[in-house]
This record gives C-alpha cells, sequence and structure tokens, in this order.
C-alpha cells in the first residue's frame, strides 16, 4: 500500500485522513536501532513526511517547540507543509500550536509576544474588564498567523476550583466561572478576528482534577447541578455569545454525565473518558448546548487515553463519540512508522466500510471540516515575503508594551502590615529565589528600578545544596515560591535542567523557606513572599511574612535583560513605589494573620 487513495472500494481513506492531525515534533529519516527513541527535531520538512502529506491526505499537523527557532525558520517550515498539501490538490492544512501565554507557550524566546497568561488576566480583570485579555490574544493571533499558523489550541476554559490541580492551575482564569467564562469568549473573539481559529478546553473541565492526564486519567466527582454551574457555565456562555471554531475534548472521566463502563486492554473495567463518550460529545455538547463547530480530541497519545486503548480502537471509539479531529492518535517517527500509519489508516476506514461508523456521521463531519478550512487560504505570497511581513509583526513596540502592561496590572498585594513600598532607606536585600536564573531575573529587575541596591541572592533549587540563612540579614528579606511546583519541561536555568534529579523536593524548599522567614524575623527584618505563580500556599506561612505580593508568572527570556520578564520587574515596580498593586486574586485564599 503505498499511497492512500482513495477509490470505490475504497471510499473512506482520503476521508479519514481529513479527520487526523499529526505531530511531526521528531523525525528520523534511516530509522532507529531497536530500543532507541527519535530525537531528531523537524525543523525542515524531511522527504518522507512531505510524501506522507501528499498521499494520504491528512488533515493537518501540530507543531511544538522542538519544532521552532527562528521567525525565518518557523515560515519557511509552515510554508513547506501547506505547499505539499496544494501540489497533491488537499485543502489548506490546519497548522496548529499551544499558544496560550503564560506557562503553556511553543514559540522560542525572542519570537513574538510572551503575555503573562490567563490567571494574570483573571487578576486584572476588576480594573480592565476584558479589554486586556482580547488585546493579548488579538496579538498572539496576529503573530501566528504571520508565522503560518491557522489554529491555537486555546483560550483554557477550566474553572481552577482545586488549589493542587498540577495541569491547569495558572492556565485557569480563576475559580469563578462567570470570570472565566467573559475572559475566555474574549480570548477566542480576539484569536479569531486577527484569523486564527481557536480552540476552546479542555470539554467539559479540567479545573477540579489532582492527576494530570498526560501520565494518568482523571476523576470527576461532581453532580450534575455542580458540573452546570461551574465546569460546563464556560462552555455555554462561549457557544451562546461567540459561537467558536472549535472545542477541545478532556481525557477526564465524569460519571454523573457518562456512567458507562470499559474493559481496557490490561483487563480492567472503568468509567469511559469524556473524549470517548457519546453521551458527553454528541448529546451535551453537539445536542443540549447546540456546538456547531469542530469537536477535536486532546492528544490521543496522552496516558489518559493511551494507556488503556491501541491508537486504532481509540480513534475509532472517540469517532463514534461524536469527535471530528483526532489529534495525534499515531506517533510517527521513522519510514517505518509512514508505512504503519498507512495500515491504521485503513483499519479506521474498514470501521466505516463495515459499519461500526456512521457514513452519514462522517459526512456531516467533513462538511464540518470544509466550512472551517472555507476561511483558510495557501499564502501565495514569495516566501521572502512572507518572511519580512512576519519581522514586522512580531516585532512591534506596542505589543510589548501591552506585555509589561499586563503583568503591572496583575500584581496582586495579598497582605501588607504597612513594609511596601520598601523604604528608600534601605541599602540592601536578601532574596531567597527557586533557582538561580530567578535570582538573576529578580536582580536584573531590582537594579533598574533601585540602582545602586545591594542585593544578595540564594537558589532552593539543589536538594543536596540547600543555602543556609546568613548570619547577618540585610535591611529585608524577599522569599519567592512556585506553587504548584513546577513540572521538568518547565524548568530552564544552570541548576535545573542540568541538574534536575538533584532538585529539592516543595517539603524541602518550604523548610529553608520557613528557617529563612524565622531568622529573619528574630532579627526584626521585614519578610515579604512573593507567590510566582498561585497564592495557595500563603497560609502555610502564617505569622512570618509582613507582606504577600504574587504575580502569577514565573517565566523567564532572559534573567538579564529586565524588559524581557515582565512579571519579574512589575514586581520590583511595586516593591519599590513606583507602581501600585491593583491586582484582584481570582482564586481563593486563606489571608495570612497573626
Amino acid at each position: 500500500m503505498s499511497g492512500c487513495v482513495s477509490t470505490d472500494e475504497q471510499p473512506y481513506l482520503i476521508p479519514v485522513a481529513q479527520k487526523i492531525m499529526l505531530d511531526v515534533r521528531y523525525f528520523c529519516p534511516e530509522g532507529i536501532a531497536e530500543g532507541e527513541k527519535c530525537t531528531q527535531p523537524v525543523t525542515d520538512l524531511p522527504l518522507p513526511l512531505a510524501q506522507l502529506i501528499r498521499d494520504t491526505g491528512i488533515g493537518g499537523v501540530i507543531l511544538f517547540a522542538e519544532n521552532l527557532q527562528s521567525t525565518e525558520q518557523i515560515v519557511r517550515l509552515n510554508d513547506q507543509l501547506q505547499q505539499q498539501a496544494k501540489v497533491a490538490g488537499h485543502g489548506p492544512l490546519f497548522i496548529a500550536i499551544d499558544q496560550e501565554g503564560g506557562r503553556v507557550m511553543r514559540l522560542p524566546a525572542g519570537v513574538g509576544t510572551a503575555f503573562a497568561g490567563n490567571m494574570a488576566l483573571g487578576a486584572s480583570e476588576s480594573t480592565h474588564g476584558n479589554a486586556l485579555a482580547k488585546a493579548s490574544a488579538n496579538v498572539i493571533g496576529e503573530e501566528l498567523r504571520a508565522l503560518g499558523f491557522n489554529v491555537n489550541f486555546a483560550p483554557t476554559l477550566d474553572v481552577n476550583v482545586n488549589p493542587d490541580n498540577p495541569v491547569i492551575n495558572v492556565r485557569s482564569y480563576g475559580e469563578d466561572p462567570k470570570l472565566v467564562a467573559r475572559l475566555g469568549l474574549a480570548q477566542s473573539q480576539g484569536f479569531e478576528q486577527a484569523g486564527v481559529l481557536s480552540a476552546l478546553k479542555h470539554f467539559p473541565g479540567h479545573g477540579d482534577t489532582s492527576v494530570d492526564s498526560h501520565i494518568g486519567l482523571p476523576r470527576v466527582e461532581h453532580d450534575r447541578q455542580r458540573i452546570e454551574n461551574i465546569d460546563l457555565l464556560p462552555f455555554r456562555y462561549a457557544i451562546e455569545q461567540g459561537n467558536p471554531a472549535m472545542i477541545m475534548t478532556a481525557h477526564i472521566q465524569y460519571p454523573a454525565l457518562e456512567p458507562r463502563t470499559f474493559v481496557n486492554k490490561d483487563g480492567i473495567s472503568t468509567e469511559l473518558p469524556a473524549t470517548l463518550s457519546r453521551a458527553i460529545l454528541t448529546d451535551l455538547l453537539r445536542d443540549e448546548m447546540g456546538f456547531k463547530g469542530l469537536i477535536v480530541t486532546d492528544a490521543l497519545d496522552m496516558a489518559g487515553i493511551s494507556q488503556f486503548f491501541s491508537p486504532v480502537e481509540a480513534t475509532i471509539q472517540t469517532f463514534a463519540a461524536g469527535a471530528d479531529i483526532a489529534l495525534m492518535p499515531y506517533t510517527i517517527r521513522t519510514p517505518q512508522d509512514i508505512r504503519d500509519f498507512k495500515q491504521f489508516l485503513q483499519a479506521v476506514a474498514d470501521a466505516y466500510t463495515d459499519k461500526r461508523l456512521s457514513a452519514d456521521e462522517l459526512t456531516a463531519s467533513l462538511a464540518r471540516i470544509s466550512t472551517a478550512k472555507s476561511a483558510l487560504r495557501f499564502n501565495a505570497n514569495p516566501i521572502d515575503a512572507q518572511v519580512a511581513n512576519a519581522n514586522q509583526i512580531l516585532n512591534r513596540q506596542q505589543s510589548r508594551l501591552l506585555e509589561q502592561n499586563i503583568a503591572d496590572a496583575a500584581i496582586t498585594m495579598n497582605l501588607n502590615k504597612g513594609v511596601l513600598p520598601l523604604s528608600p532607606a534601605l541599602k540592601s536585600l536578601d532574596l531567597l529565589m527557586p533557582d538561580q536564573q530567578k535570582c538573576e531575573a529578580m536582580q536584573a529587575a531590582m537594579a533598574r528600578t533601585r540602582p545602586g541596591l545591594e542585593v544578595r541572592c540564594a537558589s532552593i533549587a539543589n536538594k543536596e545544596k540547600q543555602p543556609t540563612p546568613p548570619a547577618a540579614f540585610a535591611d529585608a528579606l524577599i522569599v519567592a515560591d512556585v506553587f504548584p511546583a513546577q513540572t521538568l519541561a518547565e524548568l530552564g536555568g544552570m541548576d535545573d535542567l542540568e541538574n534536575w534529579r538533584q532538585r529539592a523536593s516543595k517539603a524541602d524548599q518550604w523548610q529553608s523557606i520557613q528557617q529563612w522567614m524565622q531568622r529573619a524575623k528574630t532579627a526584626g527584618k521585614p519578610v515579604v513572599l512573593i507567590n510566582l505563580r498561585t497564592p495557595y500556599q500563603t497560609e502555610r506561612f502564617n505569622g512570618l511574612v509582613d507582606a504577600v505580593l504574587t504575580s502569577y508568572d514565573y517565566r523567564i527570556r532572559d534573567p538579564h535583560i529586565p524588559e524581557a520578564n515582565p512579571s519579574y520587574l512589575a514586581l520590583a515596580k511595586v516593591l519599590f513605589g513606583e507602581i501600585q498593586a491593583h491586582g484582584t486574586s481570582p482564586v481563593s485564599w486563606q489571608r495570612t494573620q497573626e
């Protein structure tokens, strides 16, 4: 089977391929030895993948950070992808990316505008309404379109009501479903007005989970009324008010919505996750809630699905449930994988031939895909003109100003016992930071805001090298914390990626933080806590802190350039009184008291 051209005998091959979006993160043209992994990033389209696009007519691809190096390289790669679909007579590809803002961004540092993220927007809503949310989405959308992307898997409409949520937290606008609804709709409209299709996620809601669906299968025990009032409300609002292009499913069990069980490939019976549930995708989302756009799955290679189903089984099941697009159902890393993928397509097509899947529903799904793609066009401009246009759009000064404005507006003062802003008479500061890179970023921001101030910094990243409090403290102690803890994929810096196995646990870090705070308090020094992610852990330090700030953002592009790290610069400006903290916490926390 060298190609996948549909014929009278095999009428479903191309239609099925149109419902598939693959990742092309890595590819090894020469193959790999048994037991090895392919880790060669695709930054220039290799011939076997080009032939795959021409032969099969797949509907789209998703690119990850490994694929993306510079503005010119990204534009050229996306153009190469689209040209393969064009020369084969297929319609434009969906070319997607996860560019939410905040902690989930795939574009490399220095390419595009790096906004603080959803919870920062939630903190600014009380003073700015939805204006900053819509403006930031519009900028992201314009930049993505200039680079050749036409789908952004954003915004996140999950309502973060679980402080221990490991995968959502600051990706959510907050815990108020109406706030999430307003800001989510604004961002969806901002993306689409810029010419990029948005995908609201993760339906029916990932906000009250303590398991990451990348590594397991979360379960939400809400009753139907709570689901309606919290989880579904933002999606229902967006559907009624905005007609979004796509909604992405969640690999999550919702027994109140789908009590049916399945027997997984290990012979264990468990409830169907939403991605595979017809009751959730068709009966609820499509029929009851009236969604007319495309239903796209979350990545089917995530453990929430892949540990229970084979690729063919998962794809057939999600199509039966009502999904229009299967995202990353099959991993392609070698030429042999391409040959196997064509067999995968045949196996899914056979499910339509033998009527396990409905041909009428396939026709309706393809019509929705065609409608979504009708607004997409192949870029007829020469590649050099495309690159020049992208460079112009991605380097606009007004986008950088908006980036800093959002960071400034988000800073929330959770507590102040009269120590902020810090006294102009202050001569020195001690910093205790989560890692060395954050030390450098905070020091650079302070040097810009208060030149001449002596700032010492210690990192609590390494479990074998926890710093001891100084014998003599500076004039004040500032401690920064990240909660929930950073995942490995988020870490960066000298003592992070290189020595991640030696990274201190959250318990070890908190022990060091409390030790430093206690010593500083005993010495009569003011203590300020900075929450770089969420404020949920603030009460842990009751009685030890004099002020608490939350930024909802800890990312660093260049630790030595203050303007490259807007949230750190915003924190420094608040600490030294250059601006006031106007943010309002969009999640509940117990106010620190003596």
